[in-house]
């Protein structure tokens, strides 16, 4: 059987050349979408027990990081389809046979709450707009995140965390693709082929089976892949695509410079552009080092039925955080190695910088990403639940 990682890599080339057109066409293309669901990437993170893969954190990193090789538009909607997957290890076993079983199941959702689910009798009333739904128009399963209200209540509703701390109830809601719509929003610098538009759930009844508590809670089935923190899954996945678009573009500026123009010399023999080629390699090889270190380290604490502590969640975090934004470093690097040629829209090299420049507004790598980090490494008391 072909792993994901080994399918992805296949993939590289062919999903270089039609880069452009996914692109062009704001989605990743529903066949290759269907492609991708069979070889099991969408289920990486889906246990076992609901006939998903579970691999190794590393492999889900590095599956990601070769699709992005190839275009990091299919990379994100991967990444994100797959991090919805695994929040099947959270479900009632009533959502998760509804949502999860399929084998080619194509996941989209939005983790942050958004939404409002209104409780009323069997579930809750789902009402809400989650803008970022990457990968949206080939989903059929599909994930939006709200603040729990009681009936008639303004106020959301509060829930203890096991650390004594009190915070609003947040709910991550499932529902299928015809229970939902898309509103057409996503015409952006980069990462334009995610199609990531906003989800629209008005009024919809979302039984308590088909939603999750995720911020403090544990999961219910599964194995050492899922507890592990899912936070620090998600940014790592994201820190993963720009890993990908990283040597990409590192992949690109060489064929570049060494390329050889009558009576010149090429690029690459100019001393300035093989230091700052050389710096960008190391950055690079010691960023994704740091990452697959911290997500093996985790791994195994897990698998030895070790509790994730704060200094591990930390770590996870610092790794994922730092290898997005060392990855768009090294793209930088080879965007002004790559002179006037980067600047057309046939090369590569703009769309990598557009691309990993979007990478890092993402919430879960933003800078201030860093803050709670920094406090544990300090030695200051610092809430870790949504670490």
């Amino acid at each position: 059987m072909t792993t994901t990682l080994e399918d992805a890599r296949s993939r590289i080339d062919t999903l270089r050349a039609g880069a452009s057109d996914t692109e062009r066409n704001r989605k990743v293309d529903a066949d290759l979408c269907a492609e991708l669901a069979r070889a099991g990437t969408f289920r990486m993170l889906v246990p076992k027990s609901l006939g998903g893969l579970e691999v190794a954190p590393r492999v889900f990193a590095e599956t990601l990081e070769a699709l992005a090789r190839g275009d990091a538009a299919v990379a994100w909607v991967a990444m994100t389809g797959s991090t919805t997957g695994l929040l099947s290890a959270y479900l009632p076993d009533e959502g998760a046979e509804a949502f999860f079983r399929d084998p080619a199941g194509i996941y989209a959702g939005v983790f942050a709450p958004m939404g409002r689910a209104m409780v009323c009798e069997g579930g809750f009333r789902l009402t809400g707009r989650w803008p970022f739904t990457s990968g949206v128009d080939n989903a059929g399963v599909r994930l939006g995140g709200a603040l729990v209200f009681d009936e008639g209540s303004n106020t959301p509703r509060m829930q203890t965390l096991e650390d004594g701390t009190a915070m609003p109830e947040i709910r991550s809601c499932f529902v299928r693709a015809d229970q939902s719509n898309i509103v057409d929003t996503w015409k952006t610098s980069g990462l334009r082929g995610t199609g990531s538009h906003d989800l629209v759930v008005e009024d919809v009844f979302v039984p308590a089976g088909h939603t999750a508590a995720i911020v403090g809670a544990h999961a219910v089935r599964g194995g050492a892949v899922h507890r592990l923190p899912l936070f620090g899954l998600l940014a790592s996945g994201i820190a993963s695509v720009g890993l990908g678009i990283a040597r990409a573009a590192l992949d690109e500026v060489k064929t570049l410079l060494v390329r050889k123009k009558p009576g010149r010399k090429s690029g690459a023999e100019s001393e300035l552009t093989q230091v700052n080629f050389a710096r960008a390699e190391g950055t690079l090889c010691a960023a994704r080092a740091l990452l697959l270190h911290a997500l093996d380290e985790a791994m195994e604490r897990t698998a030895q039925g070790d509790p994730i502590d704060g200094d591990t969640k930390a770590a996870l975090r610092l790794a994922a955080t730092h290898a997005a934004w060392s990855s768009a470093e090294v793209v930088d690097v080879a965007y002004h190695l790559g002179g006037g040629a980067a600047l057309y829209d046939k090369s590569p090299l703009q769309r990598h910088f557009r691309d990993v420049h979007t990478m890092t507004q993402h919430i879960m790598v933003a800078q201030p990403t860093l803050k709670p980090i920094g406090r544990i490494l300090l030695g200051l008391p610092t809430q870790t639940a949504q670490l």
